[in-house]
């Protein structure tokens, strides 16, 4: 992925945790720097939980344990993102509608042809 696609995927993720922020309770409302902010923290903490745990049990994994994991960390994220406010629940309908969001808006190429990290 160039440059310029990971600052578009990062403001495209922003735009959605704003949106997130609207309309799941218990999910506080984020302005752009710190959805930004959030965005990026999330996307790292995806990062170091897939190279610990493989891909099936990262935020982007499929299904219920991918949904979990999401979870977790949308909740851990308010931890080191100033203003970011999630209940417990929240951060479960928060990785529900990000994973919704996702199927029409995916934030990652998928099916690309790309085997260089297949074994």
């Amino acid at each position: 992925m160039s440059f310029l696609g990971t600052i578009v995927r990062f403001i495209v993720s922003a735009l959605v945790l704003m949106f997130v922020g609207f309309i799941v309770p218990g999910f506080g409302h984020l302005n752009f720097w710190s959805a930004l902010v959030a965005a990026i923290v999330i996307a790292a903490m995806g990062w170091v939980i897939e190279r610990l745990f493989g891909r099936g049990i990262s935020p982007y994994g499929r299904g219920i344990i991918g949904f979990i994991s999401g979870a977790v960390v949308i909740w851990l994220a308010q931890l080191f993102v100033p203003g970011m406010r999630v209940s417990l629940l929240g951060a479960l309908l928060a990785s529900l509608v990000i994973g919704i969001i996702d199927l029409f808006i995916p934030t990652e190429i998928r099916g690309t042809g790309d085997t260089r990290d297949r074994h």
